[in-house]
């Protein structure tokens, strides 16, 4: 746009403004206008939201910080309009209590930036966009406040109200922009999409619920057995103490009893937790509640099981799906030899079970590096950081895979498809698809240095390095002495030769209907 022309349109805005003002654009003499100012105030630079956006992260579970990250991003991307199309097409050199005489103003300083587009707008209307398009609840609580904040500029005299519809106007559209890139919950598919029959079990009748206080709940305003007995005042909740028994006997226990009712087993806990409970369901063969109260909770997010109230939901509907179940089954020498892919060996002890993923190498470390880190600076940063130093600071293991030998630095297998950037996984959209997920990253020369470039590309370099593939079954021999293996979060010391594999749609577990 030439000088003449921006010229003419800033012109003519002026004239609009001036011909369209009316009481609500001019600054309030009364001592009403300063809460306005201060409202606007405490939203300079984004600050109110991301308090706001922390708190909706502490307390708000896996939504509330899906939320928050989607309404922070949305804000950072309507101040970016702001600045560089807002601004630096049609500036607004005066705002209108500047015109009408600075002895009206009520802020305390004057500001350096232009009246149009409202940059206040522009952040409130993005940070409440995103975070209802996670979480409608939480937006509607907002929206007053954003509105407020918005308006705040128009009571001070400092935006007209064409300044606050179309800093509005692009924070709503920063919002969709965001969601555009990375789609909202409520757009992906829904995972585990074989519907199960499951008993509707109202207020909780039938319903026996095992909580593990030592998952590391994330902040709740109110705890979870507290929203247990409020939502389900008929089942029978137990929470277990660490110092007494065994989880695995509390669970085993509780199953039994469920089973003899008719009803079904409750876990609320980490994935650690809900690992073990699906375990003791299986053996009992009942459906399984899964309540997320762990610091982590991936198997309940990714089977949309968000909040307590949810899964107490679907167990009064009665609303369940099936599930797969990744199965590690140690075995023995076959005809002398360890076993490969060909030759397998009769199971040496009692299967383990993995709702979500398994592991050898350095990728428990990894994983514990990266889930340190994610919270601070986002999860795709913290991947490469925690492949930086885990690659600094540990050595590949060798094993036979598939009845090859290799050396190896990390091998995940994942209990269905990942969606992920670069070699770590990130979440599923399908439970009960019958595949594992396999990743390993081989060694070999310059090895360090060219898996941390599959990372920094996205898991998208051209590396003989780094191998995935989704077979059914996955056989490692010859471990070394005292290698440990990760699953659902747990490690233990891992056999010298087992066969990973699946249990289809083995599991029946209940999942919100809306989901």
């Amino acid at each position: 746009m030439s000088h003449s022309r921006a010229r003419r349109v800033r012109q003519l805005l002026r004239a609009q403004d001036h011909a369209g003002s009316g009481p609500v654009d001019s600054p309030r003499r009364t001592g009403a206008g300063l809460v306005p100012a201060l409202l606007g105030r405490s939203a300079d630079r984004g600050l109110l939201w991301f308090a706001v956006g922390a708190g909706i992260w502490a307390f708000g579970g896996a939504r509330g910080r899906r939320a928050a990250v989607r309404g922070a991003a949305s804000l950072i991307l309507s101040s970016a309009a702001v600045t560089t199309l807002g601004s630096g097409t049609v500036r607004q050199a005066t705002r209108p209590v500047q015109e009408m005489g600075e002895a009206l103003r009520h802020l305390p300083s004057r500001p350096g930036t232009d009246s149009f587009p409202s940059g206040h707008a522009a952040s409130a209307a993005a940070f409440a966009a995103g975070v209802a398009m996670e979480a409608r609840g939480m937006g509607a609580v907002l929206a007053p406040v954003a509105a407020a904040v918005a308006l705040s500029g128009i009571r001070t005299g400092d935006h007209r109200s064409r300044d606050v519809l179309v800093g509005a106007a692009l924070g709503i559209g920063a919002a969709f922009a965001v969601r555009g890139l990375v789609p909202s919950r409520a757009q992906l598919p829904p995972p585990a999409r074989p519907r199960a029959d499951a008993p509707a079990l109202i207020e909780g009748k039938g319903l026996t619920v095992v909580v593990n206080p030592s998952s590391g709940a994330q902040p709740q305003l109110v705890s979870p057995v507290q929203q247990l007995r409020n939502a389900l005042p008929r089942a029978d909740i137990v929470v277990h103490e660490p110092d007494s028994r065994p989880l695995t006997d509390v669970l085993a226990e509780a199953a039994r009893s469920a089973a003899r009712s008719g009803g079904a087993l409750g876990v609320c806990g980490g994935d650690g937790t809900v690992n073990a409970g699906a375990a003791a369901a299986l053996r009992f063969g009942i459906p399984l509640a899964v309540l997320p109260g762990g610091t982590f909770n991936h198997f309940a997010a990714d089977l949309g099981t968000d909040t307590v109230a949810d899964a107490c939901a679907a167990v009064e509907a009665g609303s369940a799906v099936r599930v797969d179940v990744g199965r590690i089954r140690p075995l023995v020498h076959a005809g002398g030899r360890f076993p490969d892919r060909h030759v397998l060996g009769p199971p040496a002890a009692e299967p383990s079970y993995f709702l979500n993923t398994f592991s050898i190498g350095v990728y428990p470390e990894l994983v514990r590096v990266r889930e340190q880190w994610s919270p601070r600076i986002g999860g795709p940063p913290a991947t490469v950081l925690a492949l930086v130093q885990v690659l600094r600071t540990t050595r590949p293991l060798r094993a036979r895979v598939n009845g090859k030998r290799r050396s190896v630095w990390l091998l995940f297998a994942g209990n269905g498809a990942y969606r992920s950037l670069g070699v770590a996984p990130t979440r599923r959209h399908d439970l009960a698809d019958g595949l594992l997920d396999v990743r390993i990253g081989h060694g070999g020369p310059f090895a360090r240095t060219r898996l941390l470039a599959t990372a920094l590309a996205g898991g998208s370099a051209r590396t003989g390095l780094y191998a995935a593939a989704r077979p059914r079954r996955l056989v490692i021999s010859e471990l070394p002495e005292g290698t440990q293996m990760a699953f659902d979060g747990e490690t233990q010391r891992a056999p010298s030769a087992f066969v990973i594999d699946k249990l289809d749609e083995a599991l029946t577990v209940y999942r919100p209907a809306e989901n």
